[in-house]
């Protein structure tokens, strides 16, 4: 079980890189766009070009994985944000800039298929669903160290420092976000060199006709030679079962209606704050009256993080709509507060303190909800034939959702702060309508059970 476990970290720092790279932005913001005089749009643009580097990941991350494997695509997903890190640290100018961010958006869009595929692939079934939650849980350890690394760099900053000064100087005073979107690079070649360590999934060895290969790797993951060769039996069953899905098996009734409503949570989910917090939460605190807004955003990554490891243990137990609908009735409060904060917290005498609890129980109520549940749900709601194109148009519609928040978050803040939380605060009910009335408890239940009820609802 030791293999196994070290196969599933190893991975899993994909996934750290998946957060750190999406989160270390919020803390060059305001930075970048004071140097470069930009505008609220061009803002949007610089936060939002790797989105769109993660929806091209994303859209090349299967066919890449199937075509190459699952480690050396790991390894290519290492290499960009490596490249990423490094050119956004010595980048002669804004455009320059955006070419290395869309570079590391690719890398987050390949990580975020292939990174989680790679762990249930060679994690044993009794214990696949803990080692997958890993993987989300990597992610918000990964914002975690970004805000840490932002907050350490910009308390070193040493404002008398001027003149002439080197790169590293530069890096680290001067042009602080420089440092802080190169920190990146230590985490990616850590990530690039153990990724040798670890084998070819031997499920797609097995695909792939490599059996003698495919055998040693089961040999050590079930250490008898009998447990590795029934597995392979399995593996080869199992794919002889998903290779009847086609494109046109999504078009029945059932199931196209199961991949809208699973479009529609995925996209839905990015227009209640969710990205806006990671991506523009110093900019939030500092608008909001904050000393310190760096350390208020080392808060939010604790508590996320905090929250996502008790979600890994409660939502067997507590079911995956109950989590929803109690997270988010809860964000809906929380939203509300704080767009009272910033209309009439001068009014109501209401101070920051008002502001950073609300905000972070916010954090609290998404990280425990839907943050925790949306893959966690759409990987359960599709039939094993479809599932892998399935989960890629709810993928897509999730990066596209994305992109769009971070493209007008800035346009948002600028034209109403209070009326953009009330916005996310309203885009939380028809995400709860839909989890109320379209979509079914799938905690507990089989596949199979799952999938006869899409079809039945294909026959209405």
């Amino acid at each position: 079980m030791g293999y196994v476990i070290f196969m599933a970290v190893v991975a899993a720092i994909g996934g750290i890189l998946f957060g750190y790279d999406t989160a270390v932005i919020s803390g060059t913001t305001e930075m970048v766009k004071n140097q470069f005089a930009l505008s609220d749009m061009r803002e949007g643009w610089y936060v939002g070009c790797a989105l769109i580097g993660s929806i091209c990941g994303v859209a090349v991350a299967g066919a890449m994985s199937d075509k190459l494997g699952r480690k050396i695509t790991m390894l290519i997903s290492a290499a960009l944000f490596s490249i990423s890190a490094i050119g956004c640290a010595v980048c002669g100018d804004f455009d320059q800039l955006v070419i290395y961010r869309i570079i590391g958006g690719v890398g987050i869009g390949v990580v975020s298929i292939v990174s989680p595929i790679y762990i249930s692939e060679v994690s044993p079934a009794k214990v696949r669903g803990t080692l997958v939650s890993l993987y989300q849980l990597a992610v918000t350890m990964g914002f975690l160290l970004a805000y840490l690394a932002n907050w350490a760099i910009d308390a070193g900053v040493n404002p008398e420092l001027s003149g002439d000064l080197s790169l590293w100087q530069r890096m680290f005073n001067s042009e602080a976000w420089r440092g802080m979107l190169g920190s990146e690079t230590l985490p990616a070649l850590l990530f690039f060199v153990i990724i040798f360590f670890i084998p070819e999934s031997p499920k797609w060895l097995v695909v792939n006709k490599r059996m003698g290969a495919a055998s040693r790797v089961y040999g050590r993951i079930y250490r008898t030679e009998e447990a590795a060769s029934a597995e392979i039996v399995a593996t080869e069953e199992s794919m002889a079962g998903e290779s009847k899905g086609s494109w046109k098996d999504i078009l029945s009734p059932g199931i196209f209606k199961a991949v809208l409503i699973g479009s529609a949570i995925a996209i839905l989910g990015q227009f209640m704050g969710v990205n806006a917090v990671l991506y523009y939460g110093p900019k939030i605190f500092s608008e909001a009256g904050f000393d310190n807004p760096m350390f208020s955003t080392v808060l939010v990554g604790v508590v996320n993080m905090v929250t996502t490891i008790l979600a890994v243990f409660i939502i067997d137990k507590v079911g995956r709509k109950q989590l929803i609908y109690w997270g988010v009735s809860g964000m809906i409060l929380c939203l509300l507060a704080i767009a009272i904060y910033f209309q009439w917290g001068a009014l109501l005498g209401l101070g920051n303190g008002f502001m950073l609890t609300f905000f972070l129980a916010y954090v609290f109520c998404c990280a425990i909800s839907i943050s925790a549940i949306v893959f966690v749900l759409l990987s359960e709601m599709y039939p094993n034939s479809v599932r892998g194109r399935a989960m890629s148009i709810a993928g897509f519609a999730l990066w596209i959702g994305t992109y769009l928040i971070g493209q007008l978050t800035p346009v948002l803040l600028g034209w109403s702060q209070s009326g953009t939380f009330l916005i996310f605060a309203v885009m939380c009910i028809p995400y709860i309508f839909i989890m109320w009335r379209l979509v079914p408890e799938t905690t507990g239940r089989s596949l199979e059970e799952i999938e006869a009820y899409w079809n039945n609802k294909g026959k209405k």
